[in-house]
Order: structure tokens, then C-alpha cells, then sequence
């Protein structure tokens, strides 16, 4: 996702070039001043002090920093070493990444003065001067005013982004801005799980998209794991990862990774790797249906009383008749006549016959079986009929609702529930999926609510006009397809005005009118709820770890002198509330419903707190003990194995490519196997990478140097190429070429290319666009899921080369 990465001097010169890269960093030529290497006037020697804070990048944990600070600079960083570190008793312990955020926010590449783009350059190109913090704001509010009476509220849009997404503040200071001053419009969805908040709300009524927890796992436990990796992706030491280890040792599990790749969960003790083709989980999920109910070993009591469109006598009235259950689908007398055998799935997914039926076999002799699915096998083109079909498979053993079992979801968590700053209510209603942000830009006038599923309203009034872009890197680098958004973005006609608050000059901040220098969230007063933690309630006091430096400043800074300019400054501060009024008032507003907790004197003196573990979180519990006192948000009040929504959607919506369909089933979607060809052989995939989250802290080099990036490929696909591991390949496609690193290894199934996703776009985009910082994303397409019009970013075909 779309955090606040870096850029190190060497590729930020080679993307702008030597002029580019003078005016970017400030107008260095006409002010003297060089933005990257300024220096504060030296502190007077002081005594080392201890400053907590918390990490604040989307990587699904939250982690104490316990900074030892001395002269107003980071020394170094420990974490939490309270408590034994153990199942029982967890340490909210950071990473290395954390660890060594020191380089990260004490960069010389921060952006430290607030810039305009340089006079006769072009958006994109990255060439700004310096400009003082008046210009800055007269120019963004006049810009809003002429804006919003010329195009009305719904042309004001605050872009996706997940760079502050831990504590209270986030992007509300921005939110509450646009609210006080008309409106705007706003987005559903994320780029992280779109498509599995699209499956969990047809099928449980629930857009969260968590099951389980693994506090609920039993000795001896069976899990079976598809497209997830929470050691890679959730590695602090209240995160999934982390507890998945303890839980793995501590009750013996035999865990089934069903991936692609043999990611760095898979590969640990009692774990088997079930290799799978990219994209084809739901027909490995049919393939077991069908051996679980044509061998007798569906839990049909549990179907007829818990759930809807298993078979004709649990399907709605206006299904009957048709041939239209799940049970017909598997069996091959419904819908397209094809029994979903073994062998049928096989052929597709690549998975031996045999292994899906001892795998379904397995799955009915474990009494309990923990079926969960991370993000990876739903961020396809056709991600929403897998979230349902892998859904599908604890319903027909009836293994939901108890201690051991899952829903099939994603593992759940826990943390304290805190409000955020009040973004106050928003007078637009019209929502847009995340996604589609640069269609609304690029078309507006398109767009409807049957062909692009925007929410509360028929089409759009408006396209954007005015686009805030904080704390986020998703307009190129984490969106798909980047040499398309460059070109929607260029076009001053189609978006007329663009800010970008960050604290470094990523890739989507070269493409801003204004930009402005941001606070880290370390660097000024935050508290967190720990929301992420694996059934651990936490809270962290988050203090600034030094005085600000430079011109830069926080963004409820930022937003109260453009509230000053336009006329809202007592309704936007309340008053003239400060960040450390509202931080406090939000806390003690948390307090006095939660009396056990700390003052806030006492909480910053501890700098942290924990609570005991909550115990097990059990999807459904109450569901399944009893059903109709404690119905499911779904229009049935049941688990909807058949959907009347999606059967609506199906026969009005304008699908432009894919399909849906009422019950869980299998699609390739588009950009699949099927669309392999001479010219694009091979299946290209990201995966999260650990040495940086998303495309936070991609230039920290001690973590690049952990875990570098590379194109891993399989031998014999590498061999056919004359490639050797560490070579310099080409990877491209219809849409673009990438320079990186081939990694050579048996870890990734033959006609498979695997890239981290998150690495920094780095290319000439007035030349040829090829991008020799290995960004995925100049190779995805920019094409929504049917159902969610979510981010089909794992879905892609293309060739490499040696380069």
C-alpha cells in the first residue's frame, strides 16, 4: 500500500536528472539552499534521554520504539523487553525495520521547506523551488476556493493512503478541512483487501474480513493457509507472524501452505508447500468440494440449519428450480454442467489429483481445522470469487463456531477500540471505489453506479479537480500501472491542482503543484490503540523524539492556517484546540469508559501499556450456538453460500470484463493462464517483501542489504532464458519494462516470475519509461475486479530477458 518511502540521492539523480534534481531540491541554484543536506545549527551537548514513540507503517502490527536521544538526534533504537516474549505473555517488539528507522527519519533526503513546481515544468518531472509557508498556503486555498465554486464539492477528493494509518490522527486533519469547508468526495475499499471485504460481506454480512484468532488453535491442529504469509508480512512481536510461531511450537501444528511461492511461513518445521498456479484458488477449492460432498463428508445438518444455497432445499424461493445451489455448481448439474473433479482442477491449478483428494480427505479427519486465507490469493482479477470459494470449504465441514475453527477468513486480532480526531460529517455522499480514483479524474463522466460502483449516487457530478495526496505514494508507485497514471496525471486540464504532504520526495510527490514538508508521526505528539496486535490490548503514548527541524510542520498544523484562510479556524480547532488539547481530550474521552487504563500523566511516564490477553476471539460463537437470537448481518441472517445480491448484480451491473455470480466459483479472470502466449509466457506476481512495508523505508539500506530485491524465478524457467542468479534482467509487457536482480531458486513454481512489490519507480518519463528501480507496478494492470472494482495487482502476464 501507499505508505511514506524514501528515495536515496543516487536514484532520485538518475529519474530527474542532474537539472531536475537541483530544482527539486529546492531551487538550490537561485536560493542556496540545498533542501537534502541542510543542517540545523548544532545543539549544545546534553545528557542521553528516552523518548517512546511507536511505528507507524501500515504493516499490520504497531511496535514500541523506546529511543535513546541525545544533542536532538536518535542514538538508537530498542523496543518493548517487557514480559517473556512467549505466546502467553507478548512483547510488542519492533522488527528491524523499526529498529533502524533512525536513517529513515534522520535522512538527509527529508523534505525540510514547502516547494512549488518550478516554472515551466511539467507535472512528473519533479523540478521545484523553494517557496516560503504563506505562498505555500494562500496558493492551496485559493486553489480550494476557485475550485470548489467552479466545480462544486464533489471535485475536492483526499487521495488513498496508509502512511498514518496507526495512532488517532491519520488523514482526518485533511478530512475535517475539506468537511468544515463543503465537502468531498470519498472512497471505499482498500488496495490491501478490497476484493476479501467485497467476499466476507456477501457471505457473512461483515466487510472486516477477519475470522478466528489463533489464540483459538488446539493441540494437534491442522491449518491450512492460502496465499498468506504473516511471518513476511505481520513480523512484530504482537503480530500474527510472530504468535503463528509460538502457536505452531506450543500445540504442535501441522500446517498446509497452499501458494505459489514457498514464502517464509511455508518454510518452516511441520509445514507442507502445496505449490499452485497464481490465480487459481477457487478451482482448488471447487476440486475439494466436490471430493468433500461426493464422498459424504459434507456436514449437511450444519448446512440446512446455518447456511443458504448449499442445495435445492436451502436455496431461496427465487433460485429454486434453477439448478442454481453450490451443491449443483461442484456435482456438474448447474450452471456449466462440469463436475469440479480432482482431475478437472488439476489441469488448472497444477496441483497432482491425488494430492486434492488426500488434501480433502485430510481436511474432513481434522477435527478441529483452522482454514484461513491471507491477501495474496485475493488480490486478483478474480479476487472475489476466490475470498468465497476458500470461504466455502469450513462451511461444508461445519468446522465454524467452535474453539480450533475458522470461517475461512483471515486471522483476527484485537486491540483497543480509540476514536480518531473527529473528521466531522461530510455533506458529499457520492463514494467511489479507492481503486478507481484515476478513472475519475480521467473520465467522470463514464462512471455510474452499475459500470464502477460508485456508492450513494446514480454517476458522478464532477471529476476531480482538487486532489490532497498525504502521507500516501499510491497516484504511481503503489497504484497500477504507472506509465498510465503518469498520463492521466500530466494532463492539467483533467485534475487542475495537486498537493502532496510527505516527509521524503517519493514518486507521487513529483507530480504535486504544492508540496509540503510533513512531521513523522514520531516526531510530534501521538497515541495509538495498538489496533493490529494478535489479541494484545495495548496503548503507547507516543512523545516527539526531538524538536521540529527546519520549515517542517504537522499537518493539523498545516490544516489550521488554510482553515485561517478560509474562514473555519474556530470550528476546525474547536476553539483553538492544539494537537496535544485534542490528543488529551481524545484520550481521557477513551478513559472514562475504560477506567482501568492510565492517566495520561501516568501513561506517558510508562511510555506504554499493556493489558493481559483477551483470550480466544471465535468466529461466529454466538451465530452457532444460536441462530436466531443472534442472526448474521446478511439479508438472510444466515451464511450466504448462495447471494440474492450477487444474483441481482449479476443480471443489472455493466460488467466490463469477469463475471459474477451468486454462489462461490471459479473464474480465471482476466490477464490468467489462459492469456499466456509466445510473445508473454510467464505469470508475474508481487509479494511484500520485509525489508520495507509497502514502499516505506525502501531505501534504509542495512534492511535492503537483509533482504534485497530480486525477480525470483525457477531454474528452468531461468535456464531456457540463459539466466544466472544475481544477473540484471529485463522484465516487461504491454505496459512497461523493469531493470532488477534475478534471484534463481526452486522457491517459485516453473512460468512464475515473482517481484516485491514496493520498490522505487525510477524512470526517464519524457524517454523510453524504462524503470531501473524495479517497481512492480510499472507492469500491473489498471483494470478493476467485477464485483469490488478493487486492484487486480497480482494478475499479469509479461516475459523476461536477460538485460
Amino acid at each position: 500500500m501507499q505508505d511514506m518511502p524514501c528515495m536515496n540521492r543516487r536514484t532520485f539523480v538518475k529519474s530527474t536528472g542532474a537539472l531536475g534534481a537541483l530544482a527539486a531540491v529546492g531551487g538550490a541554484a537561485a536560493t542556496g539552499a540545498n533542501l537534502f543536506n541542510a543542517t540545523e545549527p548544532a545543539h549544545a551537548e546534553s545528557e542521553e534521554k528516552i523518548v517512546y514513540t511507536h511505528c507507524a507503517v501500515n504493516c499490520g502490527c504497531c511496535c514500541v520504539w523506546k529511543c535513546h536521544v541525545q544533542d536532538g538526534e536518535i542514538k538508537f533504537i530498542e523496543s518493548d523487553n517487557t514480559g517473556s516474549g512467549d505466546f502467553a505473555d507478548p512483547q510488542m517488539r519492533a522488527c528491524l525495520r523499526g529498529r533502524s528507522a533512525r536513517r529513515w527519519l534522520q535522512s538527509s533526503e527529508r523534505l525540510n521547506y514547502p516547494m512549488k513546481r518550478a516554472e515551466g515544468a511539467k507535472r512528473g518531472e519533479g523540478k521545484f523551488e523553494r517557496i516560503s509557508w504563506d505562498e505555500a498556503l494562500d496558493t492551496i486555498a485559493s486553489e480550494m476556493k476557485r475550485i470548489r465554486e467552479k466545480y462544486g464539492d464533489e471535485s475536492m477528493y483526499l487521495q488513498y493512503a496508509s502512511g498514518v494509518t496507526m495512532g488517532v490522527w491519520g488523514s482526518s486533519p485533511v478530512g475535517r478541512l475539506l468537511n468544515l469547508t463543503g465537502g468531498y468526495l470519498t472512497y471505499y475499499g482498500t488496495y490491501s483487501n478490497g476484493q476479501l471485504m467485497r467476499s466476507s460481506f456477501y457471505t457473512y454480512g461483515e466487510t472486516g474480513g477477519y475470522g478466528s484468532n489463533y489464540q483459538t488453535l488446539q493441540d494437534n491442529e491442522l491449518v491450512v493457509m492460502f496465499g498468506s504469509s504473516p511471518v513476511e508480512t505481520r513480523m512484530g512481536g504482537t503480530g500474527q507472524g510472530n504468535n503463528l510461531v509460538y502457536a505452531r511450537e506450543k500445540h504442535n501444528l501441522r500446517i498446509i501452505n497452499i501458494d505459489p511461492r514457498l514464502n517464509d511461513t511455508a518454510a518452516g518445521d511441520n509445514t507442507e508447500w502445496i505449490p499452485i498456479r497464481t490465480g487459481t484458488d477457487a478451482a482448488l477449492c471447487a476440486a475439494l468440494s466436490y471430493e468433500i460432498i461426493n464422498n459424504g463428508w459434507a456436514d449437511e445438518e450444519f448446512l440446512h440449519k446455518y447456511c443458504v444455497g448449499y442445495d435445492e432445499e436451502t436455496l431461496p424461493e427465487s433460485a429454486k428450480g434453477k439448478n442454481a445451489s453450490y451443491k449443483d455448481y461442484i456435482l456438474g448439474t448447474g450452471y456449466d454442467m462440469t463436475p469440479k473433479t480432482p482431475a478437472w482442477a488439476s489441469k488448472i491449478t497444477l496441483v497432482p489429483e491425488q494430492r486434492i483428494k488426500d488434501l480433502a480427505r485430510e481436511m474432513h479427519e481434522a477435527n478441529p481445522v483452522f482454514i484461513t486465507q491471507g491477501y495474496g490469493s485475493q488480490r486478483h482479477s478474480n479476487g472475489e470469487a476466490t475470498g468465497r470459494a476458500i470461504m466455502v470449504l469450513p462451511q461444508l465441514l461445519g468446522q465454524i463456531g467452535k474453539p480450533g475453527m475458522n470461517d475461512g477468513r483471515r486471522e483476527n486480532k484485537i486491540g483497543f477500540a480509540m476514536s480518531g480526531f473527529p473528521a466531522g460529517k461530510n455533506a458529499v455522499s457520492t463514494q467511489i471505489p479507492c481503486f478507481l480514483w484515476y478513472k475519475a479524474i480521467e473520465a467522470p463522466e463514464t462512471m455510474t453506479n452499475l459500470n464502477s460502483g460508485i456508492m450513494k449516487a446514480e454517476k458522478l457530478k464532477s471529476g476531480i479537480k482538487f486532489l490532497f495526496n498525504y502521507a500516501g505514494n499510491a497516484l504511481t508507485n503503489q497504484h497500477s500501472d504507472i506509465n498510465h497514471s503518469h498520463d492521466v496525471l500530466v494532463d492539467e486540464s483533467k485534475c487542475e491542482f495537486i498537493v502532496c504532504c510527505d516527509v521524503f520526495m517519493t514518486d507521487s510527490c513529483k507530480y504535486a503543484d504544492i508540496l509540503l514538508p510533513d512531521l513523522t508521526s514520531q516526531e510530534q505528539l501521538s497515541l495509538v490503540g495498538a489496533p493490529y496486535n494478535d489479541n494484545l490490548k495495548a496503548i503507547i503514548y507516543g512523545q516527539p523524539v526531538y524538536e521540529e527541524k527546519f520549515e517542517r510542520r504537522g499537518i493539523y498544523e498545516v490544516c489550521s492556517e488554510l482553515a485561517k484562510r478560509l474562514g473555519v479556524y474556530d470550528e476546525y480547532t474547536d476553539g483553538g484546540k492544539t494537537r496535544e488539547d485534542w490528543t488529551k481530550k481524545l484520550y481521557e474521552d477513551f478513559r472514562a469508559k475504560n477506567p482501568q487504563i492510565p492517566t495520561w500523566e501516568e501513561g506517558v511516564k510508562m511510555g506504554f501499556y499493556k493489558e493481559e490477553r483477551v483470550g480466544e476471539l471465535i468466529a461466529h460463537q454466538k451465530f452457532i450456538a444460536d441462530p436466531e437470537a443472534n442472526p448474521l448481518k446478511t439479508p438472510s441472517g444466515k451464511i450466504e453460500i448462495y447471494s440474492e445480491d450477487l444474483a441481482k448484480i449479476r443480471d443489472t451491473w455493466d460488467l466490463e470484463e469477469g463475471t459474477v455470480e451468486p454462489i462461490p466459483f471459479f473464474d480465471p479472470g482476466f490477464e490468467s493462464y489462459q492469456d499466456l502466449s509466445d510473445e508473454y509466457p510467464l505469470l508475474i506476481q508481487g509479494f511484500h517483501c520485509k525489508a520495507h512495508t509497502h514502499s516505506s523505508y525502501a531505501n534504509n539500506q542495512i534492511v535492503q542489504d537483509a533482504a534485497p530485491h530480486f525477480a525470483w524465478m525457477n531454474p528452468a524457467d531461468a535456464e531456457s532464458r540463459g539466466i544466472k542468479d544475481g544477473d540484471t534482467v529485463k522484465v516487461f509487457n504491454d505496459r512497461g519494462e523493469i531493470r532488477i536482480l534475478a534471484k534463481v531458486t526452486p522457491r517459485v513454481m516453473p512460468g512464475h516470475v515473482f517481484i516485491p512489490q514496493g520498490s522505487w519507480h525510477n524512470a526517464d518519463m519524457s524517454g523510453d519509461r524504462v524503470d531501473y528501480g524495479g517497481c512492480i507496478n510499472t507492469l500491473t494492470i489498471a483494470k478493476p475486479t467485477p464485483l469490488g472494482k478493487c486492484n487486480p495487482q497480482h494478475s499479469n502476464v509479461g516475459q523476461v530477458e536477460k538485460a
